[in-house]
């Protein structure tokens, strides 16, 4: 079973903690996710101390191909973002298995 953390959830938890209103909260939340944003645009790296590590990687154009129909596609080239956790952040999921 797959249970997704929304920002709704977020939202609700930052409320439960630090006890400003939801709508100050929501705000904390869309002003981190638009900076974080922003900035992986412009420097192509955002590292968050104790977190991880966002990259934007460009992938250039390949062949692709269905593996149902075996009908060839081309995939155009585009940017991805990935995401490298930092060794605190391992070392912490795996203390607490």
């Amino acid at each position: 079973m797959r249970i997704n953390l929304t920002k709704k959830d977020i939202i609700n938890s930052l409320h439960m903690q630090l006890g400003f209103s939801k709508k100050i909260c929501e705000n904390l939340l869309e002003d981190f996710l638009t900076i974080l944003l922003d900035e992986l645009i412009i420097k192509k790296k955002v590292k968050i101390p104790k977190f991880g590590t966002f990259l934007i990687r460009h992938k250039n154009s390949r062949v692709g191909r269905n593996p149902k129909t075996l009908e060839k596609k081309i995939i155009s080239d585009r940017n991805v973002i990935l995401f490298k956790a930092s060794k605190d952040l391992k070392s912490y999921i795996n203390i607490n298995d």
